[in-house]
C-alpha cells in the first residue's frame, strides 16, 4: 500500500483571478486572515465585518505529482476526510464527487483519471447560505433554531443551520460568534494498492469476567483478486493466526480470541486506564502485505435505569462498578477547528485530569472531535459522553437528509468505537425537552408556532431521526454501549413522563433556574436530579484575555465591545445583579473581572457539592462548560487561551475523589464525607473553628472509616453551640481529612455571605522554595489570586488564608521546554473592592 498526502493548496473567491496560498487542513476564514484580507474576527466587533465570507463561493486547487509506482497500483483511492460542506470535486477536469456533509468521509477510486506526473485537483465550495436559503422559502417551514444568529448573518429570521450537516455552532450560539466556514478541514490523501486494503478494524467484546475476556477481531478489507493468506493478530503478548480465503471485492473476516486474566480499562480515580498494544496484519506466503496498529481497552459499560423508591436510576456502571461521573461539557476549542493543535487538546485533557474530572460530554452543537481528543481521553481515563451533532432545533425528515445523517452516523460510530473512553451515545442536545410533544404547555414554546399538520410532521421527523436511525446505527455498530435519544430526557415512555421538564426522579437534567431563571445559588441545594448533565453560571475571562479583543477605551461591561463578547443577551447585567447579592462591590473594571470569577466559582461549588452529597440518588454532575471557542464572557471554567478561571480551581477541590463537604441547614452544619473510590478508607477528621485573626477557638479530631463509593454525614453541629458567644461574622469553620499524617482535603465554611465579611487590609506574601511557592498573609485574606506571566496553572488558586497559615503551591507550565523562571504575584479580594 502506498499513501500520499495532497499538499500545496491555493484558494480564491470563485469570481477572482488571483490564486493565493492556502493552508490545508484549514478554512476560508483562516486563509483570508493569513493574507490580511480580513481582520481578526475575534477582535472588537470584527465578527460583523466578515459575514460576507459565507455568502460567496470559494475554490481550492492543488497541483501534485504522482510517480509511476503509485500510478501503477490496481486501485487508487482519493480520500477526503473532511469537506466543509457543499463541495464539488474535479480531478484533471473530471467531476468525481459532490459532497454535502462536513462529518462524512468520502472515498473515490480515481484509477481511471490519475496521471503519471502532474495532476490537478480542484474543489468548488458553494456558499452554505446561498445553498440553503431557498429551502426555508420553498419548504414552508422556518425551523425553531433559536441559537442560529441569523440577524448578525444578515438573514433576518431565516434559520439555515438545520439544513446543513455542518457544525451548528458555526451559525452562532449564546457563547460563540457566527462564523460560517467553508474549506478542507481534514487531510486529503491518495491511497494506492494492488493486493488488499483494510477498510475497518474493530475488536468486539463478547464476554468479560475477572478470569477472561472473550473478544472478536472484525476486519473489513478489500481484495483486488481472490487470494489465500492469513490474518495475524498481535494482542499484547499473545498472537492469533487465522487462515482466510478472500474473494475479489469486499470481505469481512472475524477472528475470535480470549485474553486470560485481562487488565481492564478504568476511568480516572477507579484504576489504571490500561490499553493493550494491538497489531493486525495480512500475510501471504510469509510476506506481510498489509499491517496496522492500534490500542485497545477492555471494559464493560452499562447505563443503569432501574425502578426505585424515587423514580428510576440513571447512572453508568464501568466494569460492574457504579461510577459517579464528574466533569464538564466540552465545546469545540476554536471557531476555526483546524487551529486546534495537539498541544491545545493535551492542555484541555490534562486540565480535566488535574481538576479530578472523570467525564467530558462532547456536546451536540459542535463537532465529532479529532482522534487526538479521544486518544488522550483513553490515555488518561476520561469517560466521554458523545452526542451526535444535533442541538436545540427540530430537523428535516426528508429521505435525502435522513440517508445523509445515517451514513454520517455510521462513519462516526465506526471511527469512534475503537476508543474505550466513549461510553454513552446521545442523539441530541435539548430537543425532546424543548419540543415537549406530550405536554402542551411544556417546552420552549416551539410547537405552538405551527399548525397541527406541521406539528405532526416535525415530531414524526424527530422520531425517525433520534428514535429510529441513530438508535439502529448504535445497536448495529456499538451493541455493548448505551444510546440515549436526547439530553435531557426523563424516560422513554412516549407520554408526559418522557420529558425532562424540571427536576424529576428519573433521567438526566439540565438545570438552568440559576442563571436563566434568576434563582439564587441556594436553589442548587434543593434541585437535584438523578444525573445533572448541564447547569452553569457565567464569568468574564481574566484581564490578559480581555486585552486580546479590546482597547482600554472598551474597559466597561456596558461598552459595545464587551457587550459584543457576551452572546447571552443581558448576561453582563445578570452577572452584576448576582454579584450585588453575594459579593462586595469591585473597585474597577479589572477587579470586576476577578470578582465575576469568584462569583462563578461560589455558585458552581454549591451545585457540584450538593449533587455529590446526594449520592447515590444523584450519580453525575457535568457543569456547563469546560472551554471556549473564542475570548468571551461565558460559562466556561477555562478561557479560550486555556487560562484556568476560579471555577476550574474550585472544581478541582469539589471533585476530589475523597472529600468533605459542608452543608448549612436549619441552624445546623452537616459535614459530609464523600468517596468515589472502590475501597473503604481509614482517616482522621479534624473539625476546627478559628477566629478570622487566626485564633483557634475549637478543635475536635476523630478517627473515621469513609465508606467506599458513598456519601455520608460524619459530623453534625448546632451552629449556636459550636461557635458559642463568638460573632458569626468573625469565625470560620475548617474541616480537614487526614490520612497517614497527610492532609488529603480541607473545606472551609463561613456563617455569613462573603459580601458581609469584614475584610482587613491583608498583605499577602510569596516566597520561593526551588520549584514551589509558599503563600502567607499577615491578616485574613479571602480568595487569594496568584498570577504569573507564563501560561499554565497553579496547583491551587483563589484560596483563603488565616494569619499564621501557609499554602504551598506549584506551577505547571503549558510549554515544558520553557525554562523561564516565573515570577508569582498575589492579591486577595480586599485589593479588589471599593473601600
Amino acid at each position: 500500500m502506498i499513501k500520499q498526502g495532497i499538499n500545496d493548496w491555493q484558494f480564491k473567491q470563485q469570481r477572482d483571478s488571483i490564486w493565493r496560498k492556502a493552508q490545508v487542513p484549514g478554512t476560508v476564514h483562516t486563509d483570508l486572515l493569513e493574507h490580511n484580507l480580513i481582520n481578526d474576527p475575534f477582535f472588537g466587533e470584527e465578527e460583523k465585518n466578515v459575514q460576507w465570507v459565507d455568502k460567496v463561493d470559494w475554490v481550492y486547487k492543488s497541483t501534485f505529482n504522482v510517480d509511476s509506482e503509485l500510478a501503477s497500483q490496481t486501485c487508487i483511492d482519493l480520500i477526503f476526510n473532511g469537506l466543509d460542506t457543499y463541495a464539488t470535486v474535479y480531478l484533471n477536469n473530471q467531476l468525481i464527487l459532490s459532497s454535502d456533509n462536513m462529518f462524512r468521509t468520502y472515498k473515490v477510486n480515481v484509477k481511471d483519471w490519475i496521471n503519471i506526473g502532474e495532476n490537478q485537483l480542484i474543489i468548488h465550495f458553494e456558499s452554505p447560505i446561498n445553498h440553503d436559503v431557498m429551502r426555508v422559502i420553498s419548504g414552508g417551514i422556518n425551523y425553531p433554531a433559536d441559537n442560529d444568529d441569523s440577524e448578525t448573518g444578515g438573514l433576518g429570521d431565516k434559520k439555515l443551520s438545520i439544513f446543513a450537516r455542518k457544525a451548528p455552532y458555526h451559525y452562532g450560539w449564546d457563547w460563540g460568534p457566527r462564523l460560517v466556514t467553508s474549506g478542507i478541514w481534514k487531510p486529503v490523501e491518495l491511497v494506492g494498492y494492488s493486493d488488499i486494503h483494510f477498510d475497518d478494524i474493530y475488536i468486539k467484546q463478547e464476554q468479560l469476567s475477572n478470569e477472561k475476556a472473550d473478544l472478536v477481531l472484525e476486519i473489513e478489507l478489500v481484495a483486488i483478486k481472490e487470494m489465500t493468506g492469513e490474518c495475524v493478530l498481535q494482542y499484547g503478548e499473545q498472537t492469533e493466526i487465522k487462515q482466510v480465503e478472500l474473494k475479489e471485492g469486499h470481505n469481512k473476516v472475524t477472528l475470535p480470541f480470549t485474553v486470560v486474566n485481562p487488565k481492564l480499562w478504568w476511568s480516572r480515580g477507579l484504576g489504571t486506564p490500561h490499553r493493550y498494544d494491538v497489531k493486525v496484519a495480512f500475510r501471504k506466503d510469509n510476506e506481510t502485505l498489509l499491517s496496522d496498529a492500534l490500542k485497545h481497552g477492555i471494559r464493560t459499560v452499562e447505563l443503569v435505569r432501574d425502578d426505585d423508591q424515587y423514580g428510576k436510576s440513571f447512572y453508568l456502571k464501568l466494569n460492574g462498578e457504579p461510577v459517579f461521573c464528574k466533569g464538564a461539557n466540552h465545546i469545540p476549542n476554536d471557531s476555526f477547528v483546524t487551529r486546534v493543535t495537539k498541544s491545545r487538546y493535551e492542555h484541555e485533557i490534562k486540565s480535566a485530569v488535574s481538576a479530578n474530572m472523570n467525564m467530558l460530554r462532547v456536546w451536540g452543537g459542535g463537532i465529532y472531535e479529532d482522534d487526538i481528543f479521544y486518544d488522550l481521553c483513553d490515555e488518561h481515563g476520561i469517560l466521554v459522553w458523545q452526542d451526535f451533532m444535533f442541538a436545540c432545533t427540530m430537523y428535516p425528515g426528508d429521505e435525502p437528509f435522513l440517508n445523509n445523517v445515517e451514513q454520517e452516523a455510521v462513519d462516526q460510530v465506526k471511527r469512534l468505537r475503537q476508543y474505550a473512553s466513549v461510553v454513552l451515545w446521545c442523539g441530541n442536545n435539548e430537543i425532546d425537552a424543548a419540543w415537549a410533544e406530550f405536554v402542551e404547555t411544556g417546552g420552549w414554546g416551539w410547537k405552538q408556532k405551527y399548525d397541527a399538520l406541521t406539528r405532526e410532521k416535525l415530531w414524526a421527523d424527530y422520531q425517525a431521526l433520534f428514535h429510529d436511525i441513530l438508535d439502529r446505527v448504535t445497536k448495529q455498530y456499538v451493541p455493548n454501549e448505551p444510546y440515549w435519544p436526547s439530553s435531557p430526557l426523563a424516560d422513554l415512555t412516549r407520554d408526559a413522563n418522557q420529558h425532562a421538564l424540571g427536576v424529576k426522579g428519573a433521567g438526566d437534567v439540565h438545570y438552568w433556574d440559576v442563571w436563566h431563571g434568576k434563582q439564587p445559588f441556594e436553589a442548587y441545594n434543593e434541585n437535584v436530579g438523578r444525573f445533572m448533565s448541564e447547569y452553569g453560571f457565567q464569568s468574564f475571562p481574566a484581564i490578559e484575555t480581555v486585552e486580546t479583543f479590546t482597547t482600554p477605551d472598551d474597559y466597561a461591561i456596558g461598552s459595545d465591545v464587551m457587550l459584543h463578547h457576551q452572546k447571552n443577551g443581558a448576561g453582563n447585567q445578570l452577572i452584576k445583579t448576582y454579584m450585588e447579592k453575594y459579593l462586595p462591590e469591585s473597585k474597577d473594571f479589572t477587579s470586576f473581572l476577578y470578582m465575576s470569577q469568584v462569583l462563578q466559582a461560589q455558585g458552581i461549588k454549591n451545585a457540584i457539592e450538593s449533587h455529590r452529597r446526594h449520592k447515590p440518588y444523584c450519580m453525575g454532575t457535568l457543569y456547563w462548560q469546560m472551554n471556549d471557542c473564542w475570548p468571551v464572557a461565558s460559562w466556561s471554567s477555562m478561557d479560550y487561551f486555556g487560562r484556568w478561571k476560579a471555577l476550574h480551581y474550585q472544581a478541582k477541590e469539589s471533585f476530589r475523589d475523597i472529600m468533605l463537604s459542608i452543608e448549612e441547614k436549619d441552624g445546623q452544619v452537616n459535614v459530609y464525607a464523600i468517596s468515589d473510590v472502590l475501597n473503604d478508607v481509614d482517616v482522621d477528621i479534624r473539625v476546627s473553628v478559628y477566629s478570622l485573626d487566626g485564633e483557634l477557638l475549637y478543635e475536635e479530631v476523630s478517627a473515621f472509616i469513609i465508606k467506599a463509593n458513598a456519601s455520608q454525614v460524619v459530623k453534625n453541629y448546632i451552629i449556636d453551640r459550636l461557635i458559642g458567644e463568638y460573632d458569626k461574622s468573625q469565625v470560620v469553620l475548617v474541616t480537614e481529612l487526614i490520612k497517614e499524617n497527610q492532609s488529603i482535603d480541607q473545606k472551609r465554611h463561613y456563617f455569613i455571605p462573603t459580601q458581609a465579611l469584614s475584610l482587613p487590609l491583608a498583605k499577602v506574601s510569596v516566597a520561593r522554595d526551588k520549584e514551589t511557592f509558599i503563600i502567607t498573609t499577615d491578616q485574613f485574606a479571602k480568595d487569594i489570586y496568584l498570577t504569573t506571566d507564563c501560561l499554565g496553572y497553579f496547583s491551587a488558586n483563589y484560596f483563603d488564608l488565616l494569619p499564621g497559615e501557609e499554602k504551598v503551591v506549584t506551577f505547571t507550565k503549558r510549554d515544558k521546554n520553557n525554562e523561564h523562571l516565573i515570577d508569582v504575584q498575589a492579591v486577595s479580594m480586599v485589593d479588589m473592592i471599593k473601600i
